[in-house]
């Protein structure tokens, strides 16, 4: 495990490092070679009663986990980051497991059940057909804004090949050209 502390606002003490390395290696059964980086900060707003902060990054071979936690007292704050973070852990251990669970009785249910062929996917609902008529890209947004569509393809009458102009959405028009 690689473990890193930082202080922000304060002195980390050797106490408060070791008393944090204990509790965050727990998370380090759970994960392979996980790399840790606690913040530990002091609020100096004196309206603030949860001024002890500990904060953690934890990089994994999936997500990166993060914790944030605020209490009177730093052992508090790390005591309530830890389990935070180790209900995080569990949620992730739990998903791969169920995410391998449901491949593999999907992947039974491949081998069990026939492939049928007669599947039916997208399909076209409504076909139009209108003329393609040589324009300027700027004869073609002009038409655009007329037919107030979000597209309109044509033939550009410099190339001679179809072209379509669309609207962004920022408010400017994008043009495609065919290489």
């Amino acid at each position: 495990m690689q473990f890193q502390v930082k202080g922000r606002n304060l002195e980390v003490s050797e106490s408060i490092r070791s008393y944090a390395e204990e509790k965050l290696g727990k998370l380090e059964r759970q994960l392979n070679d996980p790399r840790i980086e606690l913040e530990l900060a002091e609020e100096k707003n004196p309206s603030i009663a949860e001024n002890k902060v500990a904060e953690a990054t934890i990089w994994t071979k999936g997500p990166v986990l993060r914790a944030r936690e605020a209490s009177p007292d730093m052992r508090a704050s790390i005591d309530q980051l830890v389990d935070k973070l180790e209900r995080q852990v569990t949620r992730y251990r739990r998903q791969g497991r169920d995410r391998r669970r449901k491949a593999a009785r999907a992947d039974a249910a491949l081998e069990a059940t026939p492939v049928i062929a007669d599947e039916p996917g997208p399909m076209i609902v409504k076909t139009k057909q209108f003329p393609v008529t040589p324009m300027s890209p700027e004869e073609a947004v002009l038409q655009l804004e007329l037919i107030n569509h979000d597209f309109f393809v044509f033939r550009n009458a410099e190339s001679g090949e179809a072209n379509v102009v669309y609207r962004r959405r920022d408010g400017d028009y994008g043009l495609i050209e065919p290489q």
